[in-house]
């Protein structure tokens, strides 16, 4: 990779961020970070998203991409020893289910955004339905397809984040029949890249951000957790 300054544009509950950050570090990639108030959108910014989303990455100051798809893309591509497949067919099969884990995050959101308890579980079943679909693709040793790290693991491994701090309170059991997924969100929950791809104060942030939306789930937390 030729020399290039990256400075990423977050936030710090964006799951789209995370999957940057993981590849970011995966790549061995410096960058700088600034995080942003999405509510409060500094002017610049739009300047830089036309979707008014995170992340953005803005390269040498005066480029910047925009969706986490392509900026992970890029970064895999500007840099040696890909995260994907050689294999045509198996690397098209990665992109497919890097596009279900987009959407588990909608049905994600949904879930926390539910406001009561039978369109809560209605959102939390069609979870369940996609990964009980993914158990079916997994190699269950220990990451996607093997011992490899790859795109697709950095894509799911914020989205097995938020299940860790939904299990703190409730007892959703997504994962209770689903073994070779339970064993790879164990294991990239392991990994030093996703740790490090939220701060330490992520569940906490989590928390109060799901108190904040006064949803179904909100009335799951206990008081000592508020």
């Amino acid at each position: 990779m030729k020399p290039q300054n990256f400075h990423l544009v977050s936030h710090a509950l964006c799951p789209y961020v995370q999957r940057s950050i993981i590849t970011l570090k995966e790549k061995s990639i410096y960058y700088t970070r600034t995080d942003i108030d999405l509510a409060n959108k500094p002017g610049w910014f739009e300047k830089k998203s036309p979707l008014g989303k995170v992340p953005v990455l803005i390269v040498d100051d005066n480029r910047a991409l925009f969706e986490s798809s392509v900026i992970c893309e890029y970064l895999d591509e500007e840099t040696a020893d890909s995260l994907h497949p050689t294999d045509s067919f198996e690397k098209a099969h990665h992109r497919a289910l890097i596009e279900l884990g987009s959407a588990i995050l909608n049905n994600i959101s949904n879930l926390y955004s539910a406001k009561d308890k039978v369109s809560f579980q209605n959102f939390h079943t069609e979870i369940q339905r996609k990964f009980q679909f993914i158990e079916k693709e997994l190699s269950g040793i220990p990451f996607f397809s093997g011992y490899k790290f790859h795109l697709i693991d950095a894509v799911y491994g914020p989205i097995f984040r938020y299940f860790e701090v939904f299990d703190s309170f409730t007892e959703l059991n997504t994962f209770a029949h689903l073994p070779k997924c339970d064993l790879w969100r164990k294991a990239l929950s392991q990994r030093k890249s996703v740790q490090q791809a939220v701060s330490e104060d992520y569940s906490a942030l989590l928390i109060q951000f799901l108190i904040n939306r006064d949803s179904y789930i909100s009335q799951l937390i206990p008081p000592e957790s508020r």
